[in-house]
């Protein structure tokens, strides 16, 4: 199958990015015939290393550039000749749906943010990728068909990105507590530091890792300095590759408000860290309806604090949920994803029921 992937660019540090890039490259060594159209990034070398052809295609949605950016994707289309287009954001979709009408190609779209204003343009696709149930019930309420949505939850595990990453574990303190993602009011890294904060008195040892960036990120530090338990919080910055922090960690932690499907979940149950997360969007879905992991409620703190206590404090716990991470691990492979999204590539041309 020839199969053209578009989106923005392929930047790392990105979950929709990575999330294209695994799949084009296990759609490759599957044996279909891979591109992404894209404006490039970091992530290129890797698909040319894994048979994925890089093509530039200018996504740029300013005025003066916008009709140069529809005849663009609509020229890589045409000259290419793929069997099927899959969008992975709303301009990628929005670039290419005239164009796919025109040549009668389908177009499969895949939500990766359904909390975006404009996520309901993915309803421009001829079959919708929702990364979640709770993705695919969303984006009914927005008035998309529940007949042209299907579900391929997220995965990570077997990708050609992790291929070759270190398997050497970060050097931590005991018990260590890490967080991974973007420094951001959504991700609820205020929630998790004061549950830290109202958890560390009944375990003195214990240490919380940070590990990432963003915009907020001295806002979070600042706060963190005003906490009792300041020493024994770290602020790791961001990481190219933070699996190693996962591999060093006891405890892994996803406070967030909303998320959609978050491909870092499948790395820390890879990892083997105790999990616990909030009760919001796919974060059950990817921990097996909390039998994989803690599952605790979005801006409440003082749950969050009950469950690193129980954890830090009795061995035995932590135990039995870090062998808990690993309850049906198999289904969060990448090779599943991409028979999933063969199955919803072969409907959309009418190949499949």
């Amino acid at each position: 199958m020839r199969i053209l992937h578009l989106l923005n660019h392929t930047r790392r540090l990105n979950g929709h990015v990575h999330a294209a890039v695994d799949l084009a490259c296990q759609q490759a060594q599957a044996g279909h015939r891979v591109a992404i159209a894209s404006q490039g990034g970091d992530f290129d070398a890797l698909l040319r290393s894994n048979g994925v052809e890089s093509i530039f295609a200018s996504h740029a949605r300013t005025p003066a550039r916008i009709l140069t950016s529809f005849l663009g994707c609509g020229g890589v289309l045409r000259r290419w000749g793929p069997d099927v287009v899959h969008a992975h954001m709303m301009t990628s979709a929005v670039l290419a749906w005239p164009t796919c009408k025109l040549l009668r190609v389908p177009l499969v779209t895949t939500v990766h943010n359904e909390f975006e204003k404009g996520a309901v343009l993915m309803g421009l696709g001829t079959r919708v990728i929702a990364v979640s149930g709770a993705v695919a019930a969303s984006m009914r309420k927005r008035g998309i068909a529940a007949s042209r949505i299907d579900v391929v939850l997220n995965g990570t595990i077997g990708s050609a990105r992790m291929r070759g990453r270190s398997e050497e574990p970060q050097a931590l303190d005991h018990p260590a507590i890490v967080f991974v993602g973007g420094l951001h009011p959504r991700k609820g890294l205020p929630d998790l530091l004061q549950a830290f904060d109202k958890a560390f008195p009944h375990n003195r040892a214990m240490r919380l890792y940070v590990v990432g960036g963003g915009p907020h990120r001295d806002a979070y530090e600042q706060t963190a300095r005003t906490l009792a338990c300041a020493d024994a919080i770290t602020f790791a910055g961001p990481r190219d590759d933070p699996y190693r922090w996962m591999l060093g960690a006891d405890i892994f932690v996803l406070p967030s408000h909303a998320d959609p499907a978050p491909l870092v979940l499948s790395e820390a149950r890879e990892a083997g860290c105790a999990i616990v997360g909030t009760d919001v969007d796919g974060i059950p879905e990817l921990l097996d309806g909390g039998r994989a992991g803690i599952l605790v409620p979005a801006n409440d703190p003082d749950k969050l604090a009950q469950a690193l206590i129980t954890l830090t404090t009795d061995p035995s716990a932590l135990g039995a949920l870090r062998a808990k991470s690993q309850i049906n691990l198999d289904h969060l492979r990448i090779a599943r994803v991409a028979d999933e999204t063969l199955t919803v590539y072969r409907r959309a041309a009418g190949l499949a029921g």
